[in-house]
């Protein structure tokens, strides 16, 4: 029988505190002191100085935060009523622009996607203090204040209902999921040029008719990322090495992201080293995934079977104007390298359902231009993927030769009430050819899992022999609220290769002869109830194609509701 959990007490008391603890105060309207824009305080020594920068001044708001290109839940229009002092992003000028994801930490607003990416520096201050968790934000240890602490928590209460989990290859049929997870975090800054970061995760899972719990679902207390920051001014740049355990977001969404669907979020052991100057700055990066498999406490290890390096470099080009609106854009080059081993390496046989186990070198050479252009919003991307493919227990190899092409564009209607935006993305993810014994692999591998919600929020279709097609509108309804209705459609890129969903290959690709794989319509609607607790909902509806009902495949409605709370 499967283990069902019970959901810890502290995770209902901490939802309950959220609801009783908005946020108070006003909202300062000056700059922020050591952050973007603005200096510390005399008393205090700036644990992220800025370079010197010729940088423009960022604007006194963000004026339409976008659903697209980071998660719901960081992304929520809380800017839209909060001045940049509500913003908690690091020195690192023209790359705090939009969601401050152009910086390589992941997006960074109030709160970060990963939370040792946020800089309460401008707390220093204590007259800037306008929260009720503000004195956990910045607990000097020192009369200088050049010593302080950092306190951080995270605690999420997710629920799915599904009447054909993928496809209607997974069983049972009308599951019902829930699961609870928090994320304790502290960082310490010593001086201005260490800190140490450490964050905790812990994950419980249960439900009626549920399926797929594993290790990153049900999780005993262990550490998420615990890692050492060393930073300086080397050539005017901004640089640091971070050494230890740590989340990596400087990518692509449709490349990587943080495997947020589960409790555990993809963590990486490993360094990283980089530089920012006011217009170009520079990554490289050398990891091991985190094994989470261990059930005990604290026994998370390192997955020598998957390992990613490489290096990023974006151009932030000069400003300009567009159809009587200002306009930034960013050019990035970047490689990755991706060693694979087990389930995410595996290839389709011509047998039915077959798949052959082994490993996988994936070589990935990308670019990426992308930015706003006065009203339009764009992402236009191309990646080559090259390597070897080796069979297990075998001395067989075959070659990669992979791509894919990923694009949106989008109208952002300034003067209309909610800013909407109506765009469309589209990605094309090369296929292979699942008859071939030998020979080159054509299907494109992404097996560090792309946001979630990128491509199809339900995950039954993953990127990888797809043609997808999504148009999309998202406004803010409310100055709280974010709506955004998508119209996915997908093919297969090659009708000799299989369709992939997320950790699986679909069996029925045998009696499945056309293209079309089928369309899944999702509206999701994303509320910030207070400042700290956040409320998202996600409702779809796969609709599977003729040919692919008459291979096996299903209808199913998919809805995931997501309560958080975080300071």
């Amino acid at each position: 029988m499967p283990h069902r959990s019970t959901l810890p007490r502290r995770s209902w008391i901490a939802f309950a505190a959220a609801l009783l603890l908005p946020a108070v105060g006003g909202h300062a309207q000056t700059a922020v002191a050591g952050g973007p824009g603005g200096q510390a305080p005399a008393s205090a020594k700036p644990a992220r100085p800025s370079p010197a920068s010729s940088a423009p001044a960022e604007p006194a708001r963000v004026r339409h935060p976008s659903l697209y290109d980071r998660t719901p839940l960081t992304s929520l229009p809380e800017s839209v009523r909060l001045p940049r002092v509500g913003l908690h992003q690091g020195p690192w000028g023209v790359f705090n622009r939009d969601d401050g994801s152009p910086a390589g930490f992941g997006p960074v607003a109030r709160y970060g996607t990963d939370r040792s990416a946020e800089d309460w520096t401008v707390l220093a201050d204590p007259s800037r203090s306008d929260d009720v968790f503000d004195p956990l934000k910045f607990i000097p240890l020192n009369d200088s204040k050049s010593v302080y602490l950092t306190l951080s928590a995270d605690e999420r209460l997710r629920n799915w209902f599904e009447t054909r989990p993928f496809l209607g290859t997974q069983k049972p049929g009308d599951s019902g999921r829930m699961t609870v997870r928090g994320l304790y975090g502290a960082d310490l800054h010593v001086g201005p040029n260490l800190r140490f970061y450490g964050e905790l995760v812990n994950g419980d899972a249960g439900g009626w008719a549920y399926y797929g719990y594993n290790a990153t679902y049900r999780k005993r207390l262990d550490l998420e990322q615990g890692f050492a920051e060393l930073t300086g001014t080397l050539l005017g740049a901004r640089t640091g090495l971070k050494l230890g355990r740590q989340l990596f977001l400087d990518a692509p969404n449709y490349v990587l992201f943080v495997h947020d669907t589960p409790d555990v979020p993809q963590s990486w052991d490993g360094g990283r080293a980089y530089a920012i100057w006011p217009r170009v700055r520079l990554d490289l990066f050398d990891f091991v995934q985190t094994n989470t498999s261990p059930v005990q406490m604290f026994r998370d290890n390192q997955n020598w079977n998957a390992r990613l390096w490489g290096a990023y470099e974006s151009w932030a080009p000069p400003d300009f104007r567009l159809l009587g609106a200002a306009g930034h854009t960013f050019l990035d080059f970047f490689y990755y390298g991706y060693l694979v081993g087990g389930t995410p390496a595996a290839i389709p046989t011509a047998s039915v359902g077959g798949t052959t186990s082994g490993s996988t070198l994936r070589n990935n050479y990308g670019t990426r231009y992308w930015g706003k252009a006065g009203p339009i919003e764009f992402s236009l991307g191309a990646i080559y993927q090259d390597g070897q493919f080796r069979q297990a227990k075998s001395a067989l190899t075959q070659p990669v030769s992979a791509y894919s092409f990923n694009s949106f564009v989008g109208w952002r209607f300034l003067g209309v009430y909610g800013h909407p935006i109506l765009g469309v993305q589209a990605d094309d993810y090369s296929g292979g050819n699942d008859n071939r014994k030998r020979g080159t692999v054509g299907t494109y591998l992404t097996p560090y899992y792309p946001q979630s919600s990128y491509t199809d929020t339900t995950t039954y279709i993953t990127e990888a022999n797809l043609v997808d097609v999504i148009p999309t509108l998202e406004a803010t309804l409310l100055p709280p609220v974010v709506a955004r209705l998508r119209l996915p459609f997908y093919w297969r890129e090659s009708t000799n290769d299989a369709v992939y969903g997320s950790g699986r290959i679909y069996s029925f690709r045998s009696n499945f002869h056309g293209g079309f794989i089928g369309a899944t319509p999702t509206l999701t609607i994303a509320t910030r109830l207070t400042r700290h607790l956040l409320w998202n909902n996600d409702i779809a509806r796969f609709f599977a194609s003729h040919s692919l009902q008459k291979a096996g495949a299903s209808d199913g409605t998919y809805y995931q509701s997501t309560l958080e709370f975080r300071f």
